[in-house]
């Protein structure tokens, strides 16, 4: 059984992950504020089907793997922090751009969004921390069965994220009419959010934690 503390712990970190600028955020936003919130609750129930990959991975062994090769874990950080600092490099540089800066992109079809957003969140350094050693440290051997904790620690986690997400999507219209008005609004986000995807990438590149198991 989980105990208490265990939810509270991962709902915090998830909400503070979700909260985090990322390239779930910047792509459900870009896609809301271009098509709408339709394009953007799909776009978000791709992203939900990658929460639920990485979930059952993790669970039935992807960790094992990493632990099994140390070499490949460290690459998937660098990777990912790599990525990460190069989001900071395009929102910090000379004309970058913000999270709710209006964007010219092209109206792609429902099947495509939600690929899209399924591709977006596997490819999320955070998420793959978030599953692959995060999560696992609430994880108690001596509470019950050590798989369905991980599922159920795991479905705490996508229920935080959704929600979190679910408000960005249906408020980044009005939020970005209401920074376009204030020019000098739009310019702190946007260094905001280079700032901390920049601290992000750090904290990722020489993190020095391995995966740990939940099964």
């Amino acid at each position: 059984m989980l105990g208490t503390g265990a939810v509270l712990g991962v709902a915090a970190v998830s909400l503070g992950m979700v909260l985090t600028p990322g390239p779930n955020m910047i792509y459900l936003v870009s896609r809301s504020i271009a098509q709408g919130r339709r394009a953007g609750i799909v776009s978000l129930g791709g992203v939900a089907l990658g929460f639920l990959v990485y979930l059952t991975a993790a669970n039935l062994g992807l960790s094992v793997v990493f632990l099994a090769v140390p070499g490949l874990y460290a690459t998937v950080k660098l990777a990912g922090a790599a990525y990460l600092a190069w989001l900071a490099w395009q929102a910090l540089r000379p004309g970058g751009t913000a999270v709710f800066a209006p964007r010219d992109v092209p109206h792609d079809p429902p099947r495509r969004l939600f690929v899209m957003g399924l591709t977006t969140n596997l490819l999320n350094p955070k998420i793959a921390v978030m599953y692959l050693s995060l999560i696992p440290q609430f994880v108690d051997p001596g509470a019950g069965h050590v798989l369905l904790q991980g599922f159920a620690l795991g479905a705490v986690q996508v229920a935080v994220s959704l929600a979190v997400n679910l408000a960005i999507v249906l408020a980044a219209g009005s939020i970005a009419a209401l920074l376009s008005r204030h020019p000098s609004w739009l310019r702190i986000q946007r260094y905001a959010m280079g700032s901390v995807l920049g601290m992000l990438a750090v904290t990722l590149a020489v993190d020095d934690s391995r995966p740990a198991r939940t099964a």
